[in-house]
């Protein structure tokens, strides 16, 4: 198996801004979020077995995954939640495996939101690392981008592990409570170490 980064934070942290720049200094990226988006499109290898625990309150007039009426659920009913990761977590799991083994050297990123609520990639990221912000930051931002109201956010934040357990967990942290400059500087900084260590 390729060096392989396990990238994760907070929702609203900045993942997907960090992994962006990683991207653009040439390092391939694999992002769970989107591999479930792609299990759950309109004949998703995953939407059969969702109609089945589900039924079809949960799925589109397109056959795609509805994503309010499953984000309103799984909040509302916690075993909900676990039956849809039980679905879902083998596929991703899966494929970011397969995806992972045809990286390019020096090493690879793989976004993984729900790195340490789960064991499962412990056996193929090398080194964990964390993108970290202040909780305002995080609503605010996560308010802003996905249109939700911060009782949403926050009913969020609170199936994800605490920010003092996730950095307490760490290898790696990257502060994103500044500029995109800041971050910048950052995620160059950790490339180089990631390029060192990957030759050890």
């Amino acid at each position: 198996m390729p060096f392989i980064i396990g990238l994760t934070g907070g929702i609203g942290c900045g993942k997907t801004s960090a992994s962006k720049i990683f991207a653009s200094l040439g390092v391939d990226i694999i992002d769970t979020d989107l591999i479930a988006r792609d299990l759950t499109q309109p004949n998703g290898i995953a939407i059969s077995a969702i109609r089945k625990v589900f039924g079809d309150t949960c799925i589109t007039s397109d056959g795609a995954l509805d994503r309010n009426q499953m984000r309103q659920l799984i909040f509302s009913d916690s075993s909900s939640r676990r039956k849809l990761e039980k679905i879902l977590h083998p596929f991703i799991f899966s494929e970011a495996t397969r995806r992972a083994k045809l990286t390019n050297p020096p090493y690879a990123i793989m976004v993984i939101p729900l790195l340490f609520e789960t064991n499962d990639y412990d056996r193929i990221i090398q080194r964990s690392l964390v993108i970290d912000c202040d909780e305002k930051n995080q609503i605010k931002r996560t308010m802003k981008r996905s249109k939700l109201s911060e009782q949403e956010v926050r009913a969020i934040m609170a199936t994800q592990i605490s920010r003092q357990q996730r950095l307490q967990k760490a290898d790696d942290v990257i502060v994103n409570n500044n500029h995109l400059s800041v971050l910048q500087k950052q995620v160059n900084e950790h490339h180089q170490k990631y390029i060192a260590l990957s030759k050890k």
